[in-house]
């Protein structure tokens, strides 16, 4: 989310915006909105409705669940729902036509789009899309 915030000024420059969505219910989606120093939109996706159009939600496994609650984090009160369910991360470019013209998505969430990427397909669709 960094990464992306540090480009922002040449999305923008090159005609796109940058939204995200996040499974979190709008206040938590706003606290790491402030907590990040974002200036661009998080978006709250509860329920995982548009993560599931994408078909990136995944149930996290029990196991999990243990390792989440030791570490503080409970899904439940994050996400608004009991599913303990997460999006797969991912980065997709769209046309002002609804047309996806770039995704990257990845099972590893530490791994991300590069920046450069978004950068260099902005400037081949010429201001036509938003990141």
């Amino acid at each position: 989310m960094r990464a992306y915030q540090k480009i922002l000024s040449e999305i923008r420059s090159l005609g796109g915006e940058l939204l995200a969505i996040s499974p979190q219910t709008p206040d938590k989606s706003q606290a790491t909105l402030l907590k990040n120093f974002l200036q661009y939109e998080v978006l709250s996706d509860v329920g995982n409705v548009v993560a599931r159009q994408f078909g990136l939600v995944y149930p996290v496994a029990a196991e999990m669940r243990r390792i989440y609650l030791g570490f503080g984090v409970d899904l439940a009160e994050y996400n608004g729902d009991a599913s303990w369910e997460l999006p797969l991360p991912g980065t997709f470019i769209v046309d002002r036509s609804m047309t996806v013209r770039l995704s990257f998505v990845d099972a590893d969430y530490t791994k991300r789009l590069e920046p450069a990427a978004i950068l260099d397909t902005l400037r081949t669709l010429g201001g036509r899309a938003e990141a």
